[in-house]
């Protein structure tokens, strides 16, 4: 009988990790790109996942001013940028921030973003029932040369 109770509790405890492990939204290869002294702004990227349908409706940061969500897409051939209220996470799917697409952007830095440096993030999630989560990234800053040169101009 012990055994069967030593049993059930095991496998309980080994269900409720692997619910808690699926319930988890990741973030992979967080990053942004290094500034200029005197530059004001500057693009943070990552790939989110979240495990069941959310949405990406708010960034902060302590370097910046201001942080939004923003999309590149080319229209009339020229290349616009807008921000965005939220972006939608589908279920299991990974959604890229990326140069050229979805990003964030950091606006009115307090000071210059160097190579090397970790800028922390708070990206606010809401999911279904408006319910928020939060979740802390740092965000490593990459040397301007390794931003792709189509990706480089001026927000």
């Amino acid at each position: 009988m012990f055994q069967l109770k030593t049993v059930v509790a095991a496998t309980l405890a080994v269900l409720s990790f692997s619910a808690a492990a699926q319930s988890a939204v990741t973030v992979s290869e967080p990053w942004v790109r290094a500034t200029v002294a005197q530059q004001k702004a500057t693009g943070a990227f990552m790939q989110i996942t979240a495990p069941k349908a959310m949405r990406l409706v708010e960034v902060r940061s302590p370097v910046a001013g201001v942080a939004e969500i923003h999309e590149m897409s080319m229209s009339d051939n020229m290349m616009r940028m807008r921000q965005v209220k939220e972006l939608a996470l589908p279920a299991g799917k990974a959604v890229e921030l990326k140069p050229g697409g979805y990003h964030v952007m950091l606006l009115d830095l307090k000071g210059q973003v160097k190579a090397g440096d970790k800028v922390p993030l708070t990206l606010v999630l809401e999911g279904e029932g408006k319910k928020r989560e939060t979740i802390q990234v740092n965000a490593v800053a990459r040397p301007l040369a390794s931003a792709p040169a189509a990706h480089a101009m001026q927000h």
